[in-house]
């Protein structure tokens, strides 16, 4: 491939992304259709992110509804959510016989995802379920059949970068051939942290710190890693066929259940692949590291922006000037890399609520839904399953859900 042909069909990578991002702001400017009428069901830090989120969208939702049994994330969440007042419930299930919300947000601990977005579903109410979608592989595959009894309501899944500019411009990238064929994929998602947040009464200690226990958390392959394993998935249309793993609670002796150290190996037979997944809550120096590796070029993901590496022979199709054109020399970054994005890209959450918006309007279905949500909750289950068993776990049959 010339230089002109990859300048042509790529856009300079940045120039291309930037256009595609312009578009998605474009969209999201507009007011078209009535805004919707949404509630949070779980206000800890994400669901008090998420009203951030959804004020700057103020033309399109209302939040009318906060829900969670802890007094103080409602507190908090009420003055977030100003100046919107929004009616307050200790029980979902109240909020859910609210007639005049049309939508509701789940960000709850895992273990309750699948009964919240089944009653919710019930309720007739658009659900948008924070990730990982479900606790286990049965509940992904129960959500996955109930969902088809409502072909009127959305469900999405909240892998957000999914619906970045960035990681769009990856996927059209790898389709495009640039990468030539991958073979490796390095994932990474780090933190010197104990993820150990203050407890006001020691009661209260496995609702606040539930992501710490076995009976309602799936740890930080479900937390963490699944942003990438949902990714790998998506791009490559594929899913691991072998999964194995190692972890332990290796740093933080503080009686903790799900491990604070693993390592997980995906073997994408199929597509002749080997990810690696891993995550430590002892040292932060990697943080969120994403980096696919193919024959042609290896691309660098963080969590806004990303670089393109040529391998040497592919460089040398991209160097220079074009003597005959005359075209602009290719700008690489200190360490010979292509950047992807001139800025950075938005949250990817502001992303994916115009993506839910839009699903809701149109009846259409989200990038990130029930079926691809589901895909991605199996593979945590194999990972969980392969680290606290010792085990090597394979994909079935009957984990291939449409």
């Amino acid at each position: 491939m010339i230089r002109r042909t990859f300048i042509k069909q790529a856009g300079v990578f940045a120039g291309g992304l930037l256009l595609h991002s312009q578009m998605a702001e474009a969209f999201a400017s507009r007011g078209d259709g009535e805004s919707i009428n949404i509630g949070i069901i779980g206000c800890g830090d994400r669901g008090k992110g998420i009203v951030h989120t959804l004020k700057e969208l103020n033309t399109k939702y209302n939040v009318t509804a906060l829900c969670d049994p802890l007094d103080f994330r409602l507190n908090e969440t009420l003055k977030e959510a100003k100046p919107a007042v929004p009616a307050v419930y200790k029980d979902y299930r109240a909020l859910l016989d609210d007639k005049n919300l049309a939508a509701v947000v789940i960000a709850v601990p895992l273990n309750l995802h699948f009964q919240i977005a089944s009653d919710a579903l019930k309720a007739g109410k658009h659900v948008y379920l924070e990730k990982t979608m479900t606790f286990n592989t049965a509940q992904a595959i129960d959500l996955v059949a109930l969902t088809k009894k409502y072909p009127k309501l959305t469900l999405q899944v909240g892998h957000q970068y999914r619906y970045t500019p960035l990681y769009y411009r990856v996927k059209q990238i790898i389709d495009d051939g640039y990468l030539g064929k991958v073979t490796q994929i390095d994932c990474r998602w780090d933190r010197n942290w104990s993820w150990r947040r203050t407890v006001p009464n020691p009661s209260l200690e496995r609702k606040i710190n539930w992501r710490m226990y076995k009976e309602y958390s799936g740890g930080l392959p479900a937390e963490l890693l699944s942003h990438q394993m949902d990714f790998i998935n998506w791009v490559f249309n594929t899913n691991p066929d072998q999964v194995m793993g190692s972890g332990g609670i290796d740093f933080y002796k503080d009686g903790r259940e799900t491990f604070d150290n693993v390592q997980a190996i995906l073997r994408y037979s199929k597509a002749g692949m080997i990810g690696n997944f891993g995550a430590t809550c002892a040292n932060a120096h990697d943080g969120y590291m994403f980096r696919l590796k193919g024959s042609k070029g290896m691309i660098s993901l963080l969590v806004n922006e990303g670089f393109y590496y040529p391998e040497q022979e592919t460089r040398k199709e991209l160097e220079l000037v074009d003597g005959v054109t005359g075209a602009t020399k290719i700008q690489l970054s200190t360490d010979g890399g292509i950047p992807l994005l001139k800025e950075p890209a938005k949250d990817g959450t502001w992303y994916a609520f115009n993506d839910f918006y839009k699903s809701i309007q149109e009846n259409s279905l989200p990038a990130s839904n029930v079926l691809t949500g589901a895909k991605t909750a199996i593979c945590v289950d194999m990972v969980n399953q392969a680290t606290y068993q010792n085990s090597i776990q394979a994909w079935k049959s009957s984990y291939n859900l449409s």
